[in-house]
């Protein structure tokens, strides 16, 4: 059949409609967009993370239509999320995965409130599902007495790590040189194989979920001394305390802690270094095999009575398959398996 002038011109736009829609679909979640997702807390920086960068292949593979049998998220039932700073990243990208949009576009769905605050917020009601580092045993005390139960399970392992300034010497303290520095028994780099120079050791602040792994697997009970008195001597955002290490005085003396993928997956740790503990460089191998002594796991957290049908539940469930893990591995983050 002769086709007219019109009706060539409206197929070759609706051609050229379908390619423009073929190529948003393939930007979506990928952050090609320039986009790069930014976490609450970070420097601002525009460095493209691993998370976002892989294979045309692994960008496609996380693109496919997640299997979540006949059930279909939507923005009206998408379970509201809370959690650790460390954790918007994946969260975004779950989000990204399970409602099909770009990864700009959902970047409001994980406005994270911190590590304890989400667990709060949890038992309050005021989310559905925590992606989220542990709290401190305070936390869990709060919530037995408020009679509200936890389903929770490990989705992938991180571990607190140790940054100074890349001008630094000492590549590498043992624990006990890293309970003496932040009790204030050593306090000259000179003590511990360094420069003639007094240590400035940066804490976070209280609540904070790398202040309570640092208490809990490093200081083991020991009380910290004082944060420096200088400005950001308690930084209160991850990425704060980055830059207070790499601003402080303009010198190599400072020292802080984070977790490992915020230091090396999301580049927060340019122009500093990371050092080994007892001589063991953490990364994905020794933290996988427990190596690196202070291994942090990731969890994702429901209420314990969350329906099997409920979209909180569907996730909670989705995030532990082998689909959930393999976008915890696309993100950059170590899987448990």
């Amino acid at each position: 059949m002769k086709q007219s002038k019109s009706t060539s011109l409206i197929i070759a736009a609706l051609l050229v409609l379908a390619t423009l829609m073929t190529s948003l679909m393939t930007v979506a979640c990928d952050g090609s967009d320039g986009s790069n997702g930014t976490p609450p807390g970070g420097d601002g920086a525009q460095s493209t993370p691993p998370s976002q960068q892989g294979t045309q292949q692994e960008q496609q593979g996380m693109q496919e239509s997640p299997t979540l049998g006949e059930f279909v998220f939507t923005r009206s039932n998408f379970p509201r999320m809370d959690g650790s700073t460390s954790t918007v990243p994946l969260a975004q990208a779950a989000a990204c995965v399970l409602l099909g949009e770009p990864r700009e576009a959902v970047a409001e769905l994980a406005l994270f409130n911190r590590t304890t605050q989400s667990f709060r917020n949890l038992a309050a009601g005021l989310c559905d599902i925590l992606v989220v580092s542990e709290p401190a045993p305070e936390v869990f005390e709060e919530l037995r007495a408020l009679r509200f139960e936890l389903e929770m399970a490990p989705i992938s392992l991180d571990a607190l790590v140790f940054v100074v300034n890349a001008g630094n010497p000492v590549n590498s303290l043992t624990l006990k040189q890293i309970q003496d520095i932040y009790t204030g028994k050593i306090t000259n780099w000179r003590q511990v194989g360094g420069n003639d120079a007094p240590i400035e050791a940066f804490q976070r602040n209280a609540e904070a979920g790398s202040q309570v792994l640092m208490e809990k697997l490093v200081m083991a009970g020991v009380d910290m001394a004082n944060a420096p008195t200088q400005s950001f001597g308690t930084a209160f955002g991850m990425g704060e305390l980055i830059e207070a290490i790499k601003g402080f005085d303009g010198s190599d003396n400072a020292i802080g802690y984070t977790v490992f993928y915020y230091a090396e997956d999301m580049k927060m740790a340019e122009g500093l270094k990371i050092i080994a503990v007892d001589s063991v460089q953490p990364g994905g191998g020794t933290i996988r095999s427990g190596e690196y002594p202070f291994l942090n796991p990731y969890y994702v957290v429901i209420g314990a009575n969350e329906p099997e049908d409920s979209p909180a539940r569907i996730m909670y469930n989705w995030l532990l398959s082998d689909e959930g893990q393999k976008l915890v591995e696309h993100e950059g983050y170590v899987t448990i398996r």
